[in-house]
């Protein structure tokens, strides 16, 4: 196998601030430096790997998020260590989920470019 890790995963923002307060306030990951890459951005660490949040360029096309949250759209999956504040802390957040159960351990919610992301615990 050629592949050996996960290094980072990109999402293109439209407003970076607003995608901080996202991942790095709502989700908990933490800001990590960024070299200056002559374009707006920040790396924000998660476990062993980055996220990386890229300004949207004017008139570049991107591709789209799905219209609605949906599980089966692309995605990218985060591990929490406790469902329950997990789906409280996204609630008090004000955001939509898609949840299962404890037992499951999974949800769903978009990031405020429309991007999914599953958050999922250990099934209990």
């Amino acid at each position: 196998m050629l592949a050996r890790g996960l290094g980072h995963v990109s999402f293109p923002v439209a407003d970076l601030e607003r995608s901080l307060h996202f991942y790095r306030d709502v989700l908990g990951l933490a800001e990590i430096p960024r070299p200056d890459l002559g374009f707006p951005g920040a790396w924000l660490g998660v476990g062993d790997g980055q996220v990386h949040l890229i300004q949207r360029f004017p008139g570049v096309d991107v591709g789209t998020a799905p219209p609605a949250l949906n599980p089966t759209a692309q995605h990218v999956a985060f591990l929490v260590d406790d469902y329950a504040t997990t789906l409280a802390r996204l609630g008090d957040a004000g955001l939509a989920v898609l949840s299962t159960s404890p037992e499951a351990g999974q949800m769903w919610v978009q990031d405020p470019d429309g991007h999914v992301i599953e958050l999922t615990a250990a099934p209990r």
